[in-house]
């Protein structure tokens, strides 16, 4: 089966993708394109999962860059792909063509970065943590440090949880209300304490916030379509073992 990506108008002219779980060499819960060393999932299935993804964003199987990803705001810049143990951050950026900047989620927002004009791209992994901790301005101070304008910065979210299936509790909402008052208008009421978080709402605020030329959101729910998207949150709510990652990449 073929391989299957989301792309962007918003990052036309930069060959980048969000990959769905359609493909792929992987069998039960992890079934199509998992491509999460971390996971449980066979060795030899993850990275044949990965050498394909690179074989679509045409870039040999090492220059397709991961680092472990910890929910934080630290970004790293590369030039070369990465040696293991791969660095501890959640975003990175690039000027060096022949990168291709990859990112794992499961529910979380995948975010791509490119200022055409300077040749410059990022990868951002936010969940709510990252983003609260400010990962996605944290990435485009770093985009800057290599000659991107912020104003010539385009950004795609890719697929994440969507508001309607993204139930927190009344602690969840206090971290945020006590950063900012008006973040109160990226929650809907739920069941009894319960609220509805809006993540990708929330992603896109922080990145016009800061200044960015144009953000988007796909508009592709990961929980709500279990056909194409892997969900962490759909896998815990199906008493699942495990689940798989879906990979969003970004190369010059």
């Amino acid at each position: 089966m073929n391989l299957e990506f989301i792309t962007s108008d918003a990052l036309e002219g930069v060959r980048h993708g969000f990959f769905t779980r359609k493909g792929g060499a992987s069998s039960g819960v992890y079934a199509g394109l998992n491509c999460g060393g971390g996971s449980d999932d066979q060795r030899d299935a993850v990275a044949l999962n990965r050498s394909r993804v690179a074989q679509a964003m045409e870039v040999a199987p090492d220059a397709l860059t991961t680092v472990y990803q910890t929910h934080s705001a630290e970004v790293v810049p590369v030039t070369a792909p990465l040696p293991e143990p791969r660095p501890q951050a959640d975003a990175m950026v690039t000027a060096t063509p022949g990168i291709a900047l990859a990112i794992l989620t499961a529910d979380c927002e995948p975010v791509l970065f490119a200022d055409r004009t300077a040749g410059v791209i990022g990868a951002a992994h936010a969940g709510w943590k990252g983003a609260l901790d400010g990962v996605l301005d944290a990435t485009l101070d770093a985009m800057e440090a290599l000659g991107a304008e912020r104003r010539n910065i385009a950004a795609a979210i890719g697929p994440t949880i969507s508001q309607r299936a993204y139930e927190v509790g009344p602690e969840f909402v206090e971290r945020f209300i006590d950063e900012d008052r008006d973040n109160a208008r990226f929650f809907a009421s739920g069941d009894g304490d319960r609220a509805l978080f809006d993540l990708p709402g929330y992603g896109l605020f922080r990145l016009r916030n800061a200044g960015i030329g144009h953000a988007e959101w796909t508009r592709h729910c990961t929980y709500s379509d279990p056909a194409r998207f892997y969900s962490y949150r759909r896998s815990v709510h199906s008493k699942e073992a495990d689940y798989g990652r879906l990979i969003s990449v970004i190369r010059l």
